[in-house]
């Protein structure tokens, strides 16, 4: 289910429209599990995912003063643990993205297709989260964008990191889905030392509600159109399908 946490802000407006762009492996692969697929974070491609700003890092050399002089040896060990501690929670959260957009975005296309053979699903933020079937809580939230060498975020939450990203991905404007998987300690071993996610995990959605339109994308044959069509068909569907507007031609 979805779940309320002050880490996730939804987006103003929970009608927005979201966008998620795919080849038409990946639809087929929806249909049939009836599931979103959310990769472990720090599989997605960006090695700063869950990571945190440099003065975060920095900050933590200091030792507050209210810090008892018989701590401050403990409280040193504990900060300097910090970035191993971080760097394996990544390993136990999962992540499912989303562009937040009124319109298609031609960028977008190009950046996550491999072919012209693809699609793109439209729904909303309202959508997502009322689709999400999982029993246990899910997180939908935005992405807040910074810059890593001059700004910082609280570090009160280990959710924190996964909303935010560097300036330079703020074309993406993102909506993400957020799993975490943390379990205790097993003998011997040190919290997130062991993985709890392989590669990703699935989490059950009713497509009827997530669904809203499924695109197709600019410069693909009728063939693929018609692929499209029945496989929608086929699982049981009747979702409009949209040729992409970039598609048009231009008018002189």
């Amino acid at each position: 289910m979805n779940a309320q946490h002050p880490t996730f802000n939804p987006p103003a407006d929970e009608d927005v429209k979201i966008w998620r762009y795919m080849d038409f492996t990946k639809l087929i692969s929806l249909f049939d599990s009836e599931a979103l697929f959310l990769s472990r974070a720090d599989k997605l491609g960006d090695p700063f995912e869950g990571s945190f700003p440099l003065a975060n890092v920095l900050a933590r050399a200091f030792v507050p003063a209210q810090v008892p002089e018989e701590f401050k040896a403990n409280f040193q060990e504990a900060m300097a643990k910090k970035a191993i501690t971080h760097k394996r929670v990544s390993r136990c959260v999962a992540v499912n993205c989303w562009h937040m957009n009124d319109h298609e975005s031609a960028a977008m296309w190009k950046l996550y297709l491999k072919s012209d053979e693809g699609i793109a699903i439209r729904s909303s933020y309202r959508r997502l989260r009322d689709a999400i079937q999982h029993e246990g809580p899910v997180y939908v939230g935005c992405v807040n964008y910074i810059d890593y060498q001059q700004e910082w975020f609280p570090e009160a939450n280990l959710l924190n990191p996964f909303v935010y990203k560097r300036k330079s991905f703020e074309h993406e404007r993102e909506l993400r889905v957020v799993l975490p998987v943390f379990s205790a300690a097993s003998p011997g071993r040190e919290y997130f030392e062991v993985p709890t996610i392989d590669h990703g995990i699935n989490v059950k959605v009713d497509l009827q509600v997530l669904i809203e339109s499924v695109y197709i994308a600019p410069g693909t044959a009728k063939w693929f159109h018609d692929l499209v069509s029945s496989a929608i068909t086929r699982y049981g569907h009747t979702f409009r399908i949209v040729q992409s507007e970039l598609s048009q031609e231009p008018i002189w």
